[in-house]
């Protein structure tokens, strides 16, 4: 199949093991990542989207993670039929990742310069002046002072807002086509946020990469994406461009994660909530994994699997709903 994609997630099902059974935790999944775009995948925790987001470096599998179905197409080639030496080179060299917890991604016992040019050594061809060089300028780009001092330095000397700024420069130090970041800012408090946003967007769109957000903010979806997909009990239930999903939501799911953004809430009323719970793996209804949880389903919603429908002609604007002119 020729695309005009280098990087697809292709009808990807994926099973975990739960109480001595493997059962289904990613179901159907879609999606593509354009060189200068950024994909928001948005979603509860529990929703299956970290879980996605490592399958992209199949980094899951050492924890039992198996695939039931579906592919990963990385340059016209399979990651699931790479051997690990391919597989090493894709990671870090073209995917790189940003962890969710800056705090214990970084390895406590290694100088942050080891650690960068380590990274750099093992994916470019650099001797250790130029490694060393390169690792100061990245620093530097990535808004830190004393870059040279910093390479001496150790994780636990550091900030959370500081070493998320470095595993931002390890993430960039090998110039990968893709970046997935895994909730970069959840451990952040507000104003570092803000900045770690602004910064990663910069250096996204400097180097033209694609980009993986994995987030449950839409605030954030707003600020920092292109294109989105909705992630609910393991499937995607709506996809499309910001402007889509901001203007004109057709899953329940979706409009009810944007309700519940603090800044649409009325000052002093309580924010609102959505009701229920996200089911476990296993435990997912027959028919649309939201039904439970949502005002419009009645008897079809809960019959059989639904299927991503598009909306008024726009094939890029797909919602896993019956009722999405109602939503």
């Amino acid at each position: 199949m020729i695309t005009n994609y280098q990087l697809e997630v292709s009808h990807l099902s994926l099973a975990v093991p739960l109480q001595g059974t493997m059962v289904e935790a990613v179901s159907d999944v879609s999606f593509r990542l354009q060189a200068g775009r950024v994909l928001g995948l948005v979603g509860e925790s529990g929703c299956g989207k970290s879980l996605t987001a490592q399958a992209l470096l199949r980094l899951g599998e050492h924890q039992g993670v198996q695939r039931l179905s579906g592919d990963i197409i990385l340059d016209g080639s399979s990651l699931f039929t790479m051997s690990e030496s391919e597989l090493q080179q894709v990671r870090g060299g073209k995917i790189a990742m940003i962890f969710q917890e800056p705090m214990t991604a970084l390895n406590p016992v290694f100088t942050i310069g080891t650690q960068i040019i380590e990274v750099m050594r093992l994916h470019r061809t650099l001797t250790a002046a130029e490694a060393k060089a390169k690792a100061i300028a990245l620093l530097c780009d990535v808004g830190m002072q004393d870059a040279e001092l910093l390479l001496r330095q150790y994780p636990d000397a550091l900030s959370g807002g500081m070493r998320q700024r470095v595993l931002i420069a390890m993430a960039m130090a090998t110039e990968p086509r893709y970046i997935i970041a895994d909730e970069p800012t959840t451990a952040l408090d507000v104003s570092v946020q803000k900045r770690i946003i602004a910064l990663l967007r910069r250096l996204q769109s400097q180097h033209q990469q694609g980009m993986l957000l994995v987030t449950h903010d839409f605030g954030l979806v707003a600020e920092m994406c292109d294109d989105v997909a909705v992630m609910y009990a393991g499937q995607v239930v709506e996809t499309g461009t910001v402007g889509d999903i901001f203007d004109n939501p057709r899953h329940p799911y979706t409009r009810a994660l944007m309700h519940c953004r603090p800044e649409v809430a009325s000052a002093g009323a309580s924010l609102p909530v959505i009701a229920g719970q996200v089911p476990t793996p296993g435990a997912w209804p027959q028919g649309c994994h939201f039904a439970d949880r949502c005002m419009l389903a009645d008897h079809n919603c809960r019959l059989q699997a639904i299927d991503l429908n598009v909306w008024h002609g726009d094939r890029d604007h797909q919602a896993r709903c019956l009722h999405g002119d109602r939503a």
